[in-house]
């Protein structure tokens, strides 16, 4: 969506598949993990030395690890900070500086509907995402001033990954979202159109969350 949209794209994904999806897109790829600095690092070298300029960025991951909320050790909630939110922070003290020499820019992660309503299926991703929430307040209340906002994709249950019924009979739209329902919301949240919306966590869940 985002390169209909006439953007530039340079991706990162650990799989080699990101080379052919970025050369399909009339874009780049680099192959790496979100929870190594160093592969953020080289991202974002390269995509200056390939563009010369860096107007947006999507931060989006799995989901980390799951099991009984006691029961998980350190290293599953270690590596979900690492995943979660960890990342966010590291590519944001890279690309801020860039977005100041430009005079502006935006960032949206794509996080989960667990950020508000957190699950026991799920307590390293429900922690960790209310937090990215918080950083993401901080952090346009930092910059908002300097024409940099930062908002959250609460998105739902995405049918990239089998869903249980019952959860899908317990959405009011009672269907699951599709990538470009989830994609529609980023695409906005990066626009001139939502040029006054910052520090937001956006809910994309076809009403499946109760709060307000």
């Amino acid at each position: 969506m985002l390169a209909s949209r006439g953007y530039g794209l340079s991706l990162m994904a650990r799989s080699e598949g990101v080379n052919a999806l970025a050369e399909e897109l009339g874009g780049i790829g680099t192959t790496g993990s979100v929870a190594a600095a160093g592969d953020l690092a080289s991202l974002v070298e390269r995509t200056l030395a390939e563009y010369g300029r860096i107007d947006a960025v999507v931060n989006n991951t799995g989901h980390p690890a799951k099991g009984e909320l006691l029961a998980l050790d350190d290293a599953a909630w270690e590596q979900g900070f690492a995943l979660v939110l960890q990342s966010v922070v590291r590519m944001a003290r890279l690309v801020t500086p860039v977005f100041l020499r430009q005079g502006g820019g935006a960032i949206v992660n794509i996080s989960s509907l667990w950020a508000v309503e957190p699950s026991l299926d799920a307590p390293v991703s429900s922690t960790l995402r209310a937090s990215l929430s918080s950083f993401t307040k901080l952090y346009a209340d930092r910059f908002g001033a300097d024409r940099i906002r930062m908002n959250c994709v609460l998105a739902g249950f995405v049918d990239t990954y089998p869903v249980p019924e019952k959860f899908e009979k317990a959405i009011p739209m009672r269907r699951v979202a599709k990538p470009e329902d989830i994609a529609g919301v980023v695409a906005f949240l990066l626009s001139p159109e939502a040029g006054y919306i910052t520090g937001q966590s956006v809910r994309a869940d076809g009403g499946l969350t109760r709060g307000f």
